[in-house]
């Protein structure tokens, strides 16, 4: 007679939900040498596997293609030879940082005699709920491995044959190297059901990061049980001070807004002050015409416009708090300093802000007034990521201002106990 486990009258996703806390427990004690050979694994099987995970991925954007997909869209979904390559040396580089596991982040001997350390311990089960970026799938799979939490990774249905060739790879080779291959799991399902399931696991998964557009991670934040890491979108703003340097100020300009523009870290506004705008404005415009972008500017840009190569439309309101994601761009000038920061107060994700300024007083004073993960003075925007801050590869980037703020590491994958060590002490 065949006996039934107490599970399989769930839901797939509750039991995958199971076996990912039963993963989760036996890769909290394993050393860093077990976790780095698995991963290890996990980038030479990519590479051996490359054919096989472009093939599954060209099916999913052809499929895009004939659903009418933007191509900044299309761009995020697409994987060749070489970004699998490139996302295999990933995994090799968070092989090598830090294990943060174990990190002793305080401790101290109290005055009775007891020894108090505060460690760093993973997370447990961290749930993924993403779009159309099956490089999130590696991603966050290696971090979760590295920082000793299994993961459960719901990509869009967009991405569903390219995440779930990655995912069969990733778990061969993590199996294969002797870790719980349970460990990383693709969510049952293709429905909106097993995204709300998902969300509602509370007791089961310990945390939910959302990645993806506005809507996306609203609704996480606003429908989950489980707690939820924020990641928020990026409408990032580059100001353009009195005392820049010109010929800088559209290097950053252009790589902020077309070195990519299908990222959240990609400018999608631009700022000037008024005592700059004559000299920098119709070099400005040109240069994000050469790059294919239109620019939705106010009356003041638009002043500025006559004569040069620009596509210039006007600006409507909604042109300040979109993330365009495209070869777009809103322009104002502002009257200050002080002008520009309440326009990225009002306007801002929070996600990443850059001036360019000579003026160290008016660098410093921009830093102190914006309140975003990160502000850059005299550098793009598109600095803010994990793997250029030497993290390698993120899980996201928290717009939020609890536990995790900016990109997140490894660190960020963890949560810490206290470990207290007396001799027999009790309280008094």
């Amino acid at each position: 007679m065949t006996t039934l486990s107490p599970y399989d009258s769930l839901s797939p996703v509750t039991q995958a939900a199971y076996r990912a806390k039963a993963a989760a427990a036996g890769l909290a004690p394993l050393p860093r040498a077990d976790k780095d050979d698995a991963l290890l694994a996990v980038a030479d099987a990519l590479e051996v596997r490359t054919a096989e995970i472009v093939a599954a991925n060209a099916r999913d954007v052809a499929k895009a293609r004939e659903n009418g997909t933007s191509e900044s869209v299309v761009d995020r979904l697409t994987l060749t030879p070489e970004r699998v390559r490139a996302i295999a040396a990933d995994v090799r580089d968070v092989a090598k940082l830090p294990d943060p596991v174990g990190e002793v982040v305080r401790g101290n001997t109290l005055p009775n005699g007891i020894d108090l350390r505060q460690v760093r311990v993973p997370l447990g089960v961290v749930g993924i709920i993403y779009e159309a970026r099956p490089n999130v799938t590696v991603d966050a799979a290696a971090l979760c491995l590295k920082s000793g939490n299994a993961v459960l990774l719901r990509g869009s249905a967009s991405a569903y044959e390219s995440n779930t060739a990655l995912v069969r790879v990733i778990r061969d080779a993590v199996g294969g190297a002797g870790l719980p291959a349970d460990a990383v799991q693709l969510v049952p399902g293709e429905s909106r059901e097993s995204v709300r399931e998902l969300m509602r696991a509370r007791g089961l998964v310990d945390v939910l990061i959302p990645r993806g557009g506005a809507s996306l991670i609203q609704t996480v934040v606003s429908e989950s049980t489980v707690p939820v890491i924020e990641t928020g979108t990026g409408n990032c703003h580059v100001y353009v001070d009195a005392d820049a340097d010109i010929d800088m100020a559209i290097d950053i300009l252009v790589n902020s807004k077309a070195q990519r523009v299908s990222v959240c870290n990609a400018a999608e506004t631009l700022l000037v002050h008024q005592d700059i705008a004559a000299a920098f404005l119709p070099r400005a415009l040109d240069a994000l015409a050469e790059a294919g972008v239109t620019v939705h500017a106010d009356p003041r840009v638009l002043a500025h416009a006559e004569g040069t190569k620009a596509t210039v439309v006007e600006a409507v309101p909604e042109d300040w708090e979109t993330e365009y994601l495209s070869y777009d761009i809103a322009a104002a000038v502002v009257d200050s300093l002080d002008k520009a920061v309440e326009h990225i107060r009002l306007w801002s994700s929070g996600h990443t802000e850059a001036i360019v300024t000579t003026s160290q007083q008016a660098a410093r004073r921009f830093t102190r007034l914006v309140d975003s993960t990160t502000v850059a003075v005299n550098a793009s925007t598109r600095f803010t990521d994990g793997g250029q801050f030497g993290f390698g590869a993120e899980i996201g980037i928290s717009t939020q201002k609890l536990h995790a703020r900016g990109p997140m590491g490894l660190p960020e994958l963890t949560s810490t106990k206290y470990i207290v060590t007396g001799d027999g002490h009790v309280r008094p």
